[in-house]
């Protein structure tokens, strides 16, 4: 189910264009991404000065996902840069300006479907996680008040992947929560932009 548009009135964005996450080793990511996720190639580019490469994937609707290949690039770092695990595998808390996770948006009525082929590629999915406004915030069973289906898995960058489907449409209504501030990181950045 697609959510309906809210209108932007600073800027028309149309979407992602493309998110560039970093790979290990490009070979491996191009097999995985095309071979066992479908996805097709849309550009390749060589960097100029032995620096490495930059592959583009097309992910449906004009989105794109590239990766960047650095041969000096430093080592993943699960639990800064990364997760440690998938959710209900262990700790899901990354870093500030960290990237947590790419949500691929799959249709409803293929969501289990597409948890099959996953197993059957030997993904190792987590079980079905079903969001809902529960003081859990996740649910064993399919009810109305589920607003979104997900399972997730790693690539084989160390990097989390998840297969969503949205399952109603949201309302006002569903904009309840008031924004956290944290204490110390507030205060510490005021104090950088107070004038010496």
């Amino acid at each position: 189910m697609r959510q309906p548009d809210r209108e932007n009135k600073e800027f028309k964005i149309q979407g992602i264009n493309h998110l560039a996450l970093v790979c290990r080793d490009m070979e491996e990511t191009v097999d995985f991404y095309t071979n066992v996720l479908g996805m097709p190639m849309t550009k390749t580019i060589e960097l100029p000065g032995n620096m490495g490469q930059h592959f583009f994937f097309d992910i449906g609707n004009g989105d794109g996902l590239a990766f960047f290949w650095f041969p000096g690039a430093p080592e993943v770092a699960p639990g800064i840069a990364s997760p440690a695990a998938a959710p209900g595998r262990g700790d899901l808390v990354t870093a500030i300006a960290s990237m947590n996770h790419v949500a691929f948006d799959v249709p409803e009525d293929k969501f289990e479907e597409y948890v099959g082929k996953l197993k059957a590629k030997g993904l190792n999915p987590t079980p079905i996680v079903n969001h809902d406004d529960s003081p859990r915030g996740v649910t064993a069973t399919l009810h109305p008040g589920v607003f979104v289906r997900s399972v997730y898995f790693m690539d084989p960058n160390g990097i989390l992947l998840e297969f969503a489907c949205w399952t109603k449409t949201f309302t006002e209504a569903d904009i309840q929560v008031k924004p956290a501030r944290a204490k110390g990181r507030v205060e510490s950045r005021e104090k950088e932009l107070v004038p010496a």
